[in-house]
């Protein structure tokens, strides 16, 4: 088996979908999977943070990413996380299990694999494991922040592209330099970083990174891949920079009651979804209302202004 590079690009960061009742609502992730697609999104990373991933029992962490993958039916790669656990051999099972589930590759959180007490030797200890337990499943990795954010050294991404079996990492560090150190130390491996963060995207790209995978990209896809195709076409020209510097300040706004405050914007979009979510939020104040009513605004402006369709 040949592990495959993935494409660069856009790569939301996907919403679980809910019923009224709590119930995990497969109708739902098909609408909102479909309308990742239609506006233009390169993959989709499907039972990360985002989705409520750890207030999912281990059978909807199956069922939620069985449904994004049947209904993307190969239009684009999925990817979805499959570790959980301190113990390798867990993780070794419950990765078959996410990995038989169709998605192209299987997502390791750096800080469940090791605590902060431990260095990197037992990280990579532990990568060594999953690596010999798992055969040839592509694997990526996510410095996802909860329940810490443990940050990837470019020499330990050095060595894990060198194995040849991860193809994903989505980087949460926020630091320019820090990014293009990491990037120079993939150099034309398979092992391709994905930038979660909006305000250093066109610096990642710059640097070599294989894309973007902003929580953004759930409120409004659309933006996003404009900036893309238009960095992609053109590089870092001033059209692009001001559609990036405007996106960069209407992200501020986004973090607030995340993730329950994306399901409330594409609601108001027209998608037909429930805002219920298992994270905990507090209820919208009223200067909480206004910025959301500004953002909306703000994202109306930009399609006005660069002649983006909205797909909802």
């Amino acid at each position: 088996m040949t592990v495959d590079k993935l494409p660069k690009g856009l790569w939301p960061v996907m919403l679980s979908a809910f019923t009224k009742d709590n119930e995990v609502d497969t109708n739902a992730i098909n609408i909102l999977t479909q309308m990742y697609i239609d506006a233009g999104s390169n993959g989709l990373f499907a039972n990360c943070l985002s989705s409520e991933m750890y207030q999912l029992t281990v059978g909807e962490r199956l069922l939620v990413t069985k449904t994004v993958v049947r209904q993307a039916s190969g239009k684009v790669p999925v990817v979805a996380t499959g570790s959980f656990s301190a113990d390798a051999g867990e993780n070794i099972e419950f990765i078959k299990k996410i990995y038989d589930c169709g998605v192209d590759a299987v997502i390791l959180i750096s800080s469940i694999l090791a605590d902060p007490t431990q260095d990197d030797g037992h990280l990579k200890k532990q990568l060594e494991l999953i690596l010999e337990g798992t055969g040839n499943i592509p694997l990526g990795v996510y410095e996802c922040p909860v329940p810490y954010k443990r940050l990837l050294s470019p020499a330990m991404m050095e060595w894990m592209a060198s194995t040849g079996r991860f193809v994903y990492h989505k980087d949460t560090c926020c630091n320019s330099p820090s990014i293009d150190k990491k990037v120079k130390a993939l150099g034309d491996s398979i092992f391709g970083l994905y930038n979660a963060d909006t305000a250093t995207s066109l610096d990642s790209l710059d640097s070599g990174a294989m894309g973007i995978s902003p929580i953004s990209a759930n409120f409004y896809p659309e933006p996003y891949r404009h900036l893309l195709d238009l960095y992609y076409a053109e590089g870092r020209t001033q059209s692009v920079e001001k559609l990036h510097a405007i996106l960069t300040m209407m992200d501020r706004v986004t973090h607030m009651f995340y993730p329950y405050a994306a399901k409330v914007f594409l609601k108001r979009r027209g998608l037909a979804i429930e805002t219920t979510t298992r994270i905990p939020y507090e209820a919208f104040g009223n200067v909480d209302q206004i910025r959301m009513d500004a953002l909306y605004t703000s994202f109306e402006m930009v399609c006005d202004m660069y002649g983006i369709k909205s797909v909802i």
